[in-house]
């Protein structure tokens, strides 16, 4: 027969998963498969769970600007936080400085033929 679930239990867990949430776990490992001293395949595995706010904590949101979870589409050019106007602004600087006229060098003083030349 089957044991009746208490409230001790589950509040146990209740506790156990807030703490986990609230603190973060992290679980982490390597898979490698060899065959003959050759190495195959390696898989590396880095799990987090965590709350929202404490990924945002410590500096995880790429769920924010995750085309396949937003419905935006990528830019390959944008940046965390960055608008279609700072984009522009900082592309116009860019293209002002390459327009920039450059000023010419002076030009060398004529040698006279007291001078010796360096590659005589």
């Amino acid at each position: 027969m089957p044991e009746p679930i208490s409230p001790s239990k589950s509040h146990g867990l209740v506790e156990v998963l807030d703490r986990v949430l609230d603190k973060g776990l992290v679980i982490a490992g390597d898979i490698k498969i060899n065959l003959a001293n050759v190495e195959l395949l390696t898989i590396q595995v880095r799990l987090l769970v965590c709350s929202i706010d404490k990924a945002e904590q410590i500096g995880l949101n790429w769920w924010r600007y995750d085309p396949r979870l937003t419905g935006v589409p990528a830019s390959p050019y944008a940046t965390a936080g960055d608008s279609l106007d700072s984009r522009l602004a900082r592309i116009e600087r860019r293209l002002d400085a390459l327009a920039a006229p450059v000023q010419p060098a002076p030009p060398h003083p004529p040698r006279t033929a007291a001078e010796p030349s360096s590659t005589e």
